[in-house]
Formats: C-alpha cells, sequence, structure tokens
C-alpha cells in the first residue's frame, strides 16, 4: 500500500516527468512484472512497458496498474496532440468535414486520457468496479473516433490513427488484466 500512495503521489506531482522517462531497464522484480503481465491479453507489451519504466522495480501490483495507467496517459495525449496537428495542417483545405472529424477524434483521446486519470483515484480508493469502468471507457472512445471516419463515405479512416487506436486498447486490455488480478485477491 506504501509504495501504491508513493506512486500516486509522485505520478500527481509529476506527471509529464513520469511520462517521458528515458528508457532504463528494470532489472529489480521481474518476477512480480512476469507474473502480472502473464495475466494480461498482451504479454510482451505489459513486460516492455513495465521494464522501461524505472519505478516498476519498487512496485506492488496497484503500483504497476498505475504505471500502466500513465502509459495509457500518454498514449491517448499524444494521439490528442497529433490529431490537433493534423487538423491545423488541413486548415489550407476547405474540408470542412475532415476539420470536424479530426476534432471530434482529438477531443475523443483527451477524453480518454481524462477517463484514465480518474481511475487512479479509483484504484487509490481501491474502487476496482469503477476503476475498471473508467478504463473499459477509455479504451472505447477510439470506437468513437473509428465512427466518425466512417460516417461519411468519401473520408477514410487514415492507417496512423487505426494504429494509435490499437495501441490505446490494448495498453487498456493490459490494465483490465492487472485490475482483475487486484479484485481476485
Amino acid at each position: 500500500m506504501g509504495s501504491t500512495i508513493f506512486l500516486l503521489l509522485l505520478f500527481l506531482a509529476f506527471p509529464q516527468q513520469l511520462l517521458h522517462q528515458p528508457l532504463i531497464f528494470v532489472t529489480g522484480d521481474m518476477g512480480l512484472i512476469q507474473n502480472t503481465c502473464k495475466n494480461t491479453k498482451y504479454y510482451d507489451l505489459c513486460v516492455s512497458s513495465l521494464k522501461s519504466n524505472a519505478t516498476s522495480a519498487k512496485a506492488d501490483t496497484k503500483g504497476l496498474a498505475l504505471i500502466m495507467i500513465g502509459v495509457g496517459v500518454a498514449n491517448a495525449t499524444a494521439t490528442s496532440s497529433y490529431l490537433s496537428s493534423q487538423l491545423l495542417g488541413s486548415s489550407t483545405t476547405n474540408d470542412t468535414i475532415l476539420k470536424k472529424v479530426l476534432k471530434e477524434c482529438s477531443d475523443k483521446y483527451t477524453f480518454a486520457g481524462d477517463s484514465l486519470q480518474v481511475s487512479v483515484q479509483d484504484l487509490v480508493m481501491e474502487s476496482y468496479d469503477y476503476a475498471y469502468m473508467h478504463v473499459m471507457a477509455a479504451a472505447d472512445y477510439p470506437n468513437s473516433c473509428h465512427n466518425a471516419f466512417r460516417r461519411y463515405a468519401g473520408l477514410a479512416y487514415p492507417p496512423e490513427i487505426a494504429h494509435r487506436e490499437q495501441g490505446l486498447k490494448h495498453i487498456c486490455g493490459v490494465v483490465l488484466g492487472i485490475i482483475d488480478q487486484l479484485v481476485d485477491r
């Protein structure tokens, strides 16, 4: 519990520094990381994400979930920023539909990041059902973006956004697998 509180305080005090750490591979408690990741849908993503975060060496299972949530927040934020940049880049065209869809998508990824942030508080309060619900919502927001492109026949869903969508869904899948382990204790 103490390491979880420490990680939460660290995450809340320095979110940008924790989300954009240099690659430092953990050699600490690899057993806990491997056992935790073994029970998720995306073992390799889980292990590589946690190994590259220095704080995971001293984290308990809840701390590992918090770290993965940080990875998800970083992904959602980066995708929202990417979409905003695409919106600005499309300012030379008169394609108002594309601009509308890109704005909607950017907003959806912002909401996904916000939902993940709320799940941090839920985990700390050990409200695992709410944490699960917020992570599931974060995983579902990209569907709204994909559906926005589908609403317009001539608008193709860009491969870069599809790749980012899958990434966030997989990260959220890992977090959900870790939350399942916390519930099963």
